[in-house]
């Protein structure tokens, strides 16, 4: 079989179970997260956001969502949570799905083959540009936790 046929097919089921879980979970706490601990979470601007289209727009906002960074999660767990029709969410995660796992699968093994072509013949240049692969995500991780984090002011710890 195709190796990316194979990647394709492993990554559409483990979408699916990742996606599907995510909207039970949604489904299944419904209204009642927004009164437990992670009220806060959800009521966070992305969360909102993905709540406004959802409303809008349907299931084409589930479908498109696979095809963004951090919005899928949000928009499943809603559309969960929304208790969307599984008749209007079902078609939505199969597309979005597929589309996800195509292009990761090709994008995906495309950057491993290179990759390891880099290392094969060029292995001190694979290892420089693995390890500035290694800083970048570090980078990115340690910008959006600074970001996130309270400041003394929001934490009321500047009042005396």
């Amino acid at each position: 079989m195709d190796r990316i046929a194979l990647a394709a097919g492993a990554l559409y089921v483990i979408v699916l179970l990742r996606a599907g879980g995510t909207f039970a979970i949604g489904w299944l706490t419904g209204a009642g997260a927004r009164r437990t601990r992670f009220a806060e979470r959800i009521s966070s601007g992305k969360f909102r956001r993905a709540e406004h289209a959802i409303q809008r727009w349907g299931a084409w906002v589930v479908a498109v969502s696979f095809l963004t960074v951090g919005f899928q999660t949000a928009a499943n767990f809603l559309a969960g949570s929304m208790r969307m029709p599984l008749p209007r969410y079902l078609p939505a995660l199969f597309v979005g799905g597929a589309a996800w796992a195509l292009i990761y699968a090709t994008a995906g093994l495309g950057v491993l083959e290179v990759l390891a072509r880099l290392f094969a013949e060029r292995t001190a240049l694979g290892g420089s540009a693995a390890a500035v692969l290694v800083l970048t995500v570090c980078g990115v991780v340690v910008c959006r936790r600074r970001r996130a984090a309270p400041s003394c002011s929001d934490t009321g710890a500047d009042e005396a």
